[in-house]
């Protein structure tokens, strides 16, 4: 994963000696790619965390598996997600250079915060906070889909989670598991099963490629547009995203790579124990509701909290609510989602306001 990294920085480089016009793109590009390697890091957890904490997956296996899912994610089925990111909460022909690195390097900063904490953040959130932030000062937010779409969906689709996950397994997975005819704790010595959570934990980062990609993506592709000077049509977006999505998925690989341990400690061991059923069932309803998110409505969502929620959920009705709800993990998980999302916001509108004091904000 760490060559291809030199290579993109090798290749903007060159190309920013060569052309003047490049050059001013290089800083967002390193700035989008920076916020990839720590989306990286916090994506690790809700798509692995569940193979990785029923100890069905070597760690070092799991980033590049991750990367190459991502990719796939991005390209098949992120372009409603960035449509949304790119035009639906700030004006495309508002995202300059200056305030595409400002949101991008916001929403890297705060999620970086996250991951030197060890807790997996929702990066969907802290980009949209990032963009409300510089927007607000600019007043030129989009509410429409904020409003009435996106902050509605942050809070029902945990809930789904929560309430399909608990159903499913304290009414249909602990009573088939306590017969004594399948002997669940052997599972994972039959290759079959063991794949089967491997694939399940690959259909996240699909989904988290549909949704988490076009944090980045989707400036950078108005970003450029507007430097260009190119008709922002359905067709020139779709074309200059492809070629962003080229550069900033595989970063995600990396910064698996460099976080993905200590965030995955945290939602998949620290919580709670559980088995290859319970991490199947915590991938599968997780990753089907993000890529419905993503592909149906186009809204940039949490799968990390869909995740966390999901495995609340089965700890909870395996040892009741007291001993989980009352755990410091969960309890610190609660306070970064908070936070990280609140530091994105006040340091894109801090630096939105500097940079206009100082009058380069165009």
């Amino acid at each position: 994963m760490y060559p291809i990294l030199f290579n993109w920085c090798l290749i903007f480089i060159l190309i920013s000696m060569i052309s003047p016009m490049f050059s001013h793109l290089l800083l967002p590009f390193l700035v989008a790619m920076f916020l990839a390697i720590n989306m990286g890091g916090s994506g690790t957890a809700p798509s692995f965390s569940s193979a990785y904490g029923a100890k069905l997956i070597r760690r070092d296996l799991i980033p590049g598996l991750f990367g190459i899912f991502v990719f796939l994610g991005a390209i098949l089925a992120g372009k409603n997600v960035a449509l949304t990111v790119g035009k639906g909460i700030v004006p495309s022909e508002s995202l300059t250079i200056i305030l595409t690195t400002i949101i991008l390097l916001s929403v890297a900063l705060s999620l970086l915060f996250a991951n030197l904490l060890g807790i997996p953040q929702s990066t969907s959130q802290s980009t949209i906070f990032a963009l409300v932030g510089a927007a607000s000062y600019l007043n030129i937010l989009k509410t429409d889909k904020l409003f009435y779409q996106i902050i509605p969906t942050w809070f029902i689709l945990p809930i789904i989670s929560f309430v399909l996950t608990y159903l499913i397994t304290k009414f249909i997975y602990s009573p088939i598991r306590n017969r004594d005819f399948i002997r669940f704790s052997q599972l994972p010595k039959y290759p079959l099963f063991r794949w089967v959570v491997i694939f399940a934990s690959c259909y996240v980062a699909f989904a988290i490629g549909s949704n988490n990609v076009a944090n980045a993506s989707g400036p950078i592709a108005s970003m450029i547009l507007n430097v260009l000077h190119i008709q922002s049509d359905g067709d020139s977006f779709i074309l200059i995203l492809i070629l962003s999505t080229l550069i900033i998925a595989p970063c995600f690989g990396i910064g698996s790579s460099l976080f993905g341990k200590k965030v995955m400690r945290t939602t998949g061991r620290e919580i709670v124990e559980f088995g290859p059923g319970s991490a199947t069932i915590i991938s599968v309803i997780t990753a089907s509701l993000l890529l419905l998110a993503s592909v149906v409505k186009g809204i940039p969502t949490s799968l990390v909290q869909l995740n966390t929620f999901s495995i609340i959920a089965v700890g909870i009705s395996k040892n009741g609510w007291k001993p989980v709800l009352g755990k410091k993990t969960v309890l610190k998980l609660a306070l970064v989602w908070v936070i990280a999302p609140v530091i994105a916001f006040c340091l894109s509108y801090f630096l939105t306001f500097l940079t206009d004091f100082f009058g380069i904000i165009s």
